[in-house]
């Protein structure tokens, strides 16, 4: 089977590549703006029409995209998560012989729901803030492409690779500091949330599987379980063997287009307030109804939480 993959350099496209490469059946082209890519194209500027073109060179089966932004302004996000999206639809419905698409979306296009109960596919979207704002237009321009196309709506994506600008990025790079120093506490934003956190590994098995299936439409990707952010980050500090506290901004925290990188750090803090007025989180629930997944694509997580989290501190301890 010939594949197409779209962003083979993020976080989750690293695994996705990883582990299409290892199969002897597929045989995977990558497109991206780097120089490590096959094809080099850019989705936020280029056309819809010079994408076809070199879908009609490679004639891929499927195409998978793992492209888009977690970051940036607002400008950014509905570049990298829409109008790149248009693009691959657009290009797919040119092309001499339209592909399967497999879209990453992403559990914010959900927004706030009732605490208590899994979040169905059938739930209605409700995102706060650009990112899930440009997610969710994302699904529905691959929804309603007329594509055979689906659209895997991942939850709270740990492992080996985390961004240092993820919750556990920050945290385990602020153990490290404070390991280093000597310190007795991080800081951290409010850790009252629950999250239903999936290994990045586990999302590359569902990407695959979803690839290689017929199922179409909207699935989610997650543990089936919700996980209180707080005891997450316990987890953490007590495999980095950090005997000091967690102090948390209480309401205080980064949204998904608020990187860390925007607004630095200040000694062993694994957080800093934006200049401008606080954040305050909205959503305070997350756990994923895993049915669709595993009833259509034979998938279910089985990275233990235990297991993302402590792969995340050995990279982050074995950093110089």
């Amino acid at each position: 089977m010939r594949v197409l993959l779209l962003g083979a350099d993020g976080f989750i496209g690293r695994r996705v590549a990883d582990r299409l490469m290892t199969d002897d059946e597929l045989q995977v082209t990558v497109l991206g703006r780097r120089d490590s890519a096959d094809i080099r194209f850019d989705l936020t500027a280029g056309s819809p029409g010079a994408l076809a073109r070199f879908l009609d060179a490679v004639a891929p089966q499927v195409v998978i995209n793992c492209a888009g932004a977690t970051y940036g302004s607002s400008r950014t996000l509905i570049r990298s998560n829409t109008l790149a999206v248009a693009t691959v639809c657009e290009a797919i419905r040119r092309s001499r012989e339209p592909a399967r698409l497999v879209h990453v979306g992403s559990a914010a296009e959900y927004g706030p729901v009732p605490s208590g109960a899994p979040i169905p596919e059938s739930a209605e979207p409700r995102p706060v803030g650009p990112y899930g704002v440009s997610k969710l237009a994302g699904t529905e321009l691959v929804t309603s492409s007329g594509l055979d196309a689906a659209v895997l709506r991942v939850f709270d994506v740990v492992g080996p690779g985390s961004p240092t600008a993820s919750l556990f990025g920050r945290l385990a790079e602020a153990l490290r500091r404070a390991l280093e120093q000597d310190e007795r506490q991080v800081r951290m934003p409010d850790l009252s949330g629950f999250r239903d956190f999936v290994d990045v590994r586990d999302v590359a098995r569902a990407i695959q599987a979803a690839a290689v299936s017929a199922a179409t439409g909207v699935i989610n990707i997650g543990s089936g379980h919700a996980v209180r952010a707080r005891d997450a980050a316990q987890l953490l500090v007590r495999t980095a063997g950090f005997e000091g506290s967690i102090s948390e901004d209480a309401r205080q925290v980064l949204v998904p287009s608020q990187s860390v990188a925007e607004h630095g750090h200040r000694g062993v803090e694994a957080y800093r307030a934006p200049e401008a007025r606080p954040v305050l989180e909205s959503v305070q629930w997350r756990q994923a109804d895993v049915r669709t997944a595993r009833d259509r694509l034979g998938w279910r997580a089985v990275v233990p939480l235990e297991e993302s989290l402590g792969d995340i501190w050995l990279e982050t301890a074995c950093r110089v």
